[in-house]
């Protein structure tokens, strides 16, 4: 009889559809509150995604989890809230990158930090349906190829020799996802919120796709094709196909080809996956960029990563077809508008200058080309500013959104990487109508060493950014379209974020993990309310006792709160914040 490996994960939903993907170990049919779909095999593993569509508006729909009629999921001791899918809009979403797996058992033994998302999931269980956040997204490096724990790394070396510690096969990855996603708590939360996901730099390798230089580099190692196939046809499968609405996986024609091949389909997929990383005539052949509409919000993810031009006369974080496309999927009505970039646009000013500075000097011949090139991948320069023409294109995209007549409330970019966490308002010469802000969780569960703290917070020095920009300018950088203020950080450790969005308002929470719990480390409104405190009182997030329910009753939907449209107060921001 087949048994459960991995999931249930919840992934698209919206008002009367949703997906759920689940891991077996063994070929059979998979059922779904009355749903049902058959596995497809890649090599070892055997997979289901199943679609549930006919739901109802604003309803909670209890699920478990059959596999050939005998139910899996959930077990019969379970000690958390039962399955479900809730199809209302999305009032509140957490988000947060860089979730390392944890390495350890027991409490005080992880270099790592606590883990926020276990603890936030530890929180949740206990609090009422009404009170659960609506989505979850999770912003890159979901899974560190390149730093798996001390257990992959054993099990790894009794498999091969080189490269050593790293991953390299779709098997290999596989158990990354196994050990991240398995945790009980993470495992129970991401089969009841609705799970968005992007790659980022470790979920192949650290500073992934940074330059031509790079790519050129890696491709001198035997075992890189492999990687990069079994990387990116791993990604698809456990991250990438869940984000397609149903509309979506209807035209895709991949899934087309997996869902009748009726047989292995390691080879297609890995096949699918070199494909996708090659670079030609400004383009990569693959979107992976996606965009979710929940309700009266809208979700746009961006690939920061693979879909990377490299090889043109100018570097871009995104082609330029791709681009369209997303420049496209950022017009509509909607209160708020979300861009989901692993790495973020506003960077410490300082920053932000050397990498826009780098970048020329990385472009110039001679040993002055390869010593700047050194720089940029010893100093991981590879972010928005170092893409300096797509940097501004995104500026323009923004701008132009939030200055319509029918502008949203917020534009939100949502990114993490980093590894601190912070916020800053954007400001353009022209005003916009909508509040425009860069929100960045990082990490949720990779606190590097101490003694980097110092680093990041200096980044946020006025002098040195002053410094900097002068020399960009000399350099000929051009000047920022947009100026920015930080108004809440740098916070650091291991964090999650939340975001709780009304008609024209929005709300920030930061979340950092400790030895007893989450503490509340920042707490911002948009616009600005009286009281509102960047840097709070660390406080610890009080429990509540779960309320008595029955198990098949109806959720009691709040009621949304509505809010008038205000003026929003302005400052005038700087270079440096």
């Amino acid at each position: 009889m087949a048994e459960l490996v991995l999931g249930p994960v919840l992934r698209h939903v919206d008002a009367t559809s949703a997906t759920v993907w689940v891991e077996t170990d063994a070929a059979c049919e998979v059922e779904v509150a009355g749903h049902r779909a058959p596995t497809f095999q890649v090599g070892e593993q055997h997979f289901a995604l199943v679609v549930l569509d006919g739901l109802a508006p604003d309803t909670t729909t209890f699920y478990t989890v059959r596999l050939d009629g005998h139910e899996v999921w959930p077990p019969p001791d379970y000690s958390f809230p039962a399955p479900r899918i809730r199809t209302r809009g999305v009032r509140r979403m957490v988000f947060g990158s860089c979730r390392a797996a944890k390495g350890h058992h027991g409490p005080g033994h992880d270099k790592l930090g606590p883990d926020a998302l276990d603890a936030f999931g530890t929180q949740l269980k206990d609090r009422p349906e009404e009170e659960w956040p609506d989505a979850l997204l999770l912003l890159g490096d979901q899974v560190y190829a390149d730093e798996p724990t001390p257990k992959v790394k054993r099990w790894l070396a009794e498999r091969r020799p080189e490269p050593e510690g790293e991953v390299v096969s779709f098997r290999e990855y596989a158990e990354l996802y196994h050990e991240s996603w398995a945790d009980p708590e993470i495992r129970w939360l991401m089969s009841v919120l609705p799970t968005s996901m992007i790659f980022d730099d470790h979920d192949i390798r650290d500073d992934w796709n940074t330059s031509r230089v790079w790519r050129a580099q890696m491709a001198e190692y035997p075992w890189w094709e492999q990687r990069i196939r079994a990387g990116l046809a791993s990604y698809w499968v456990y991250q990438h196909l869940g984000n397609l609405g149903l509309d979506e996986l209807a035209r895709d024609e991949l899934w087309a080809k997996v869902r009748t091949a009726g047989g292995d389909v390691q080879e297609l997929l890995e096949d699918f996956a070199e494909q996708a990383d090659r670079e030609a005539d400004g383009r990569k052949p693959t979107r992976w960029s996606y965009r979710r509409d929940f309700g009266r919000v809208r979700l746009l993810v961006i690939d920061t990563r693979a879909g990377r031009i490299l090889d043109g006369p100018e570097r871009l974080m995104v082609g330029d077809e791709e681009f369209d496309w997303i420049e496209r999927n950022a017009e509509g009505d909607y209160d708020h508008l979300l861009i989901g970039s692993s790495l973020p646009w506003l960077m410490p000013h300082a920053l932000s200058h050397f990498q826009s500075l780098n970048e020329k000097a990385a472009a110039r011949p001679g040993w002055r080309g390869r010593v700047g090139e050194k720089v940029r991948q010893v100093g991981d320069l590879e972010h928005w500013p170092a893409f300096r023409a797509s940097f501004e294109r995104l500026a323009r995209l923004i701008h132009r959104i939030g200055s319509g007549t029918e502008s949203p409330g917020t534009i939100c970019v949502l990114s993490g990487d980093v590894h601190h966490s912070y916020a800053a308002r954007a400001e353009f010469p022209q005003p916009t109508r909508s509040e425009v802000l860069q929100l960045v969780c990082s990490p949720v569960h990779n606190d590097p060493p101490w003694f980097f703290r110092p680093i990041f917070a200096l980044s946020w020095s006025k002098p040195l950014a002053r410094f900097l920009r002068r020399r960009a300018d000399r350099a000929g950088v051009s000047a920022d379209p947009v100026s920015w203020r930080k108004i809440s950080g740098p916070h650091f450790g291991n964090s999650v974020a939340i975001l709780d969005v009304s008609t024209r308002t929005a709300r920030y929470h930061l979340q950092t993990a400790g030895p007893t719990g989450l503490t509340t480390t920042a707490n911002l409104s948009f616009p600005n309310h009286p009281g509102d405190s960047p840097h709070p009182r660390p406080t610890t997030t009080p429990r509540t006792r779960p309320r008595p329910t029955t198990p098949n009753a109806p959720r009691a939907t709040p009621a949304a709160g509505e809010h008038a449209r205000q003026p929003r107060g302005r400052t005038r921001g700087g270079q440096a914040g």
